[in-house]
């Protein structure tokens, strides 16, 4: 199965001519996906209360007279896909015309009423569908019997004699039929004496069909909502800046440079950050705090640069280490080992940079808060809402919106606590935005992170040993989460390290854990988007030193691990792995396992005499253990490995007296269009008891594929990212 066979042929003109319809909705007509029907998304919804449909049959489903189905969606849509995957498993059991469908956000504020009728509203650790897949096929399953039931008895015959398929719910023996519109209304009223079974993968008839995701036409066409867009009568605007270093606090602001500045409201002071308040536009706020000169009390960090934390770091690799994986005798093995080898591979802070800054519009009253912005987690973010406002949880109504990018730092809502404070003092309702400077300077960044290996190998030069210390800093410190019943480290410290698949019978697994002034947080595919990179950097290091073929020894280190195999012989055979070519290119392969998925990729490079790096091609194979819509894994695969390969050639947060010192794009670089690679999907689901992620386990592997493919293009191995500060030119040593 190919990803990229999914991808249909569309124009430009065909696509806009059926993406919008009278209503102001969008459709996906039949155009987009041959042979399949269309779906309509309400993307306004998200900017409502979210009351109740009088057609509802649950909290999660309501279906009109004309036969229109409305699916409650209750994570977060920030291009994932998994807006478009959960109601598909829905439908997949309430066997309705998917053409029919439409979609919208749940109220977090409805489940806080209802005993959490959604449960939890995550999205993030690519598990939308992995914690979803089961409940939202009983939540279909459970609407079509009500509808069966309903039907059978205004025909009074039995239930079992009755089917439901495309939104008719048909009785066998008399060929009578009743539309799902007919029914609702009934249907709404029936208990269940018990829930009924849900299908196994084999009877799936609608879920792994390739759809179009639901959000890519408003999106296109500027219809969709995200929270920066948010609009509300008498509403003023706020720009901010924080402390520069992370912990300071604002010791002064001098006010006098905006008083009486047309449209200007208010000075507002924080903690940690002083905010100016406008009428009419943000940039005039904007403008207005560029004139002030606030003083901070940096503390002690204030003194703290790059240098000094790399040296920290490497200082603590022999310092107390908590064990995270211990098999065999390390020791012993390495002491009888034939050849022993030993590197540091280092990784930097780096910032999430989404494409929409950090936002939030407010409309605090004396008994009601409204917040409209884009997060990850609704459900927390009225829970934190209400704790900063004063207000209790049912008090609050947070507006979720398309997301402009996640990648794990949309669910701190940091600008929300911001905005919620800036209303408090101005009594009007109030949109906060971060510039791009704010957003990357004071993000909760990606730890920096150290890996120590010792390897010891056998005459044959296959290892029998190694060992792995990890020094990095505690991501669920920083967010203040404690997991009661946690043993060992925390599983970002080791992730791609402790559950690596490899047969190495000598393996251990150590962290220490050290902590600085500034935050870190989740950052897609958290811990393996940097360790991955280092041990399938190393095991090259392992595999040229014995003069083995690193994709061969990966086969033999991967013996009876048949679903590593498949993935790993798909990338290669696929991306062509063996095939000469040009001096100064090469091939460098890369696997891991991440959010029970596996993923796998060969990395084709040209590296010009000057020390140029192009990144020409990527295969990937994936193996997520099932496909709801195999267009969505597809997409993720292409989207993660460009967010990896970001890091893995660009990306760098410097820190100089405490403080960031990058803050745009021109320092901050991203992979342009004109650096993508070609990029070849795979799918390889292999079934079994799991459901594996998409969003996350193809950022991994790149950097890895990619320094080993530098390596065979150019003998120069690189152990530190980003890539951009090597010189990997023909002349140097």
């Amino acid at each position: 199965m190919d990803g990229n066979d999914f991808a249909p042929a569309l124009t430009r003109r065909h696509f806009i001519v059926t993406a919008v319809t009278a209503a102001g909705g969008l459709a996906l007509g039949i155009g987009m996906a041959p042979r399949l029907a269309q779906a309509a998304a309400v993307t306004a919804q998200p900017w409502d209360e979210g009351g109740y449909d009088p057609h509802e049959i649950d909290a999660w489903i309501a279906i009109d007279p004309d036969d229109s189905v409305l699916i409650r969606y209750q994570r977060s849509e920030m291009g994932q896909g998994s807006m478009t995957a959960l109601p598909m498993i829905i439908s997949e059991e309430l066997q309705c015309d998917w053409s029919k469908v439409r979609v919208e956000y749940a109220s977090p504020n409805r489940n806080i009423r209802e005993n959490k009728v959604y449960g939890d509203m995550f999205s993030n650790g690519s598990r939308s569908v992995r914690a979803s897949r089961q409940k939202m096929q009983q939540v279909g399953a459970s609407a079509r019997e009500r509808l069966i039931a309903a039907a059978a008895a205004r025909w009074n015959v039995p239930a079992p004699e009755c089917t439901a398929a495309s939104s008719v719910v048909t009785h066998a023996g008399s060929g009578r039929t009743l539309r799902y519109g007919e029914l609702a209304a009934d249907a709404a009223k029936i208990t269940l004496a018990s829930e009924p079974a849900i299908k196994t993968p084999d009877k799936f008839t609608f879920i792994g069909k390739p759809m179009p995701r639901i959000d890519v036409p408003p999106k296109v066409d500027g219809s969709a909502k995200f929270g920066i867009d948010a609009q509300l009568p008498d509403m003023v605007f706020a720009a901010i800046v924080a402390c520069p270093v992370a912990g300071g606090t604002l010791k002064s602001v001098d006010e006098s440079p905006v008083a009486g500045a047309p449209g200007v409201l208010k000075v507002v002071r924080l903690p940690d950050a002083v905010a100016v308040v406008a009428t009419g536009s943000y940039w005039r706020a904007k403008q207005a705090l560029a004139k002030l000169q606030p003083e901070w009390d940096v503390g002690p960090a204030g003194d703290i640069d790059s240098a000094q934390l790399s040296s920290a770091f490497r200082a603590a690799l022999d310092g107390p280490a908590q064990t995270a994986r211990n098999s065999g005798d390390v020791d012993k093995a390495m002491q009888g080992a034939a050849k022993t080898f030993e590197a540091i591979y280092e990784t930097p802070y780096l910032s999430h940079s989404p494409m929409e800054p950090m936002n939030a519009t407010v409309h605090l009253q004396p008994d009601r808060l409204d917040v409209w912005f884009g997060t990850q987690d609704a459900l927390e973010a009225t829970e934190k809402a209400a704790h900063w406002s004063g207000l209790k949880p049912e008090q609050v109504f947070v507006h979720n919106a398309f997301l402009g990018g996640g990648f794990g730092r949309r669910d701190a809502s940091d600008e929300v606590e911001q905005a919620i404070a800036i209303a408090k003092a101005v009594q009007r309702p109030v949109k906060l935005i971060w510039t791009r400077e704010e957003d990357t300077r004071h993000d909760k960044f990606r730890p920096h992170a150290l890996v120590r290996f010792k390897a010891g190998v056998g005459s044959d030069g296959v290892p029998t040993a190694w060992s792995m210390r990890v020094v990095t800093s505690s991501i669920l410190a920083s967010a203040k989460i404690t997991f009661p019943g946690l043993k060992g480290p925390e599983p970002m410290a080791t992730a791609g390290l402790s559950n690596n698949g490899y047969n190495v019978p000598n393996t251990r697994v150590d962290v220490v854990l050290k902590n600085t002034h500034l935050p870190v947080w989740f950052w897609r595919a958290p811990g393996a988007n940097q360790h991955v990179f280092a041990i399938e950097s190393f095991l090259d290091e392992i595999a040229a030193a014995g003069g083995h073929d690193p994709y061969q020894l990966r086969r033999k280190l991967l013996a009876g691990r048949p679903d590593w195999l498949k993935v790993l012989d798909t990338a290669a055979e696929k991306g062509d792995w063996g095939k000469p070519l040009a001096p100064g290119r090469g091939r460098g392969i890369a696997i891991c396992e991440d959010t029970d998925s596996l993923c796998a990729q060969v990395a084709e490079v040209t590296v010009s005499p000057r020390g140029q790096v192009k990144v020409d091609r990527v295969t990937v194979a994936i193996d997520t253990r099932y496909v709801v819509n195999p267009l969505t894994i597809a997409e993720q695969m292409e989207g993660g490995l460009i967010y990896g390969l970001s890091a893995a050639l660009y990306g760098k947060l410097t820190i100089r007296n405490g403080a960031v010192v990058e803050g745009n794009f021109d320092t901050y670089r991203m992979v342009r269009l004109a650096q993508a690679p070609k990029i070849d999907v795979h799918l390889v689901p292999g079934g079994g008891e799991k459901w594996g992620g998409a969003g996350e386990p193809s950022t991994p592997p790149i950097g890895g594929a990619v320094a080993n493919a530098i390596f065979a293009a150019t003998g120069k191995r690189v152990r530190s990212l980003p890539i951009m500060d090597h010189d990997l030119s023909s002349g140097s040593a």
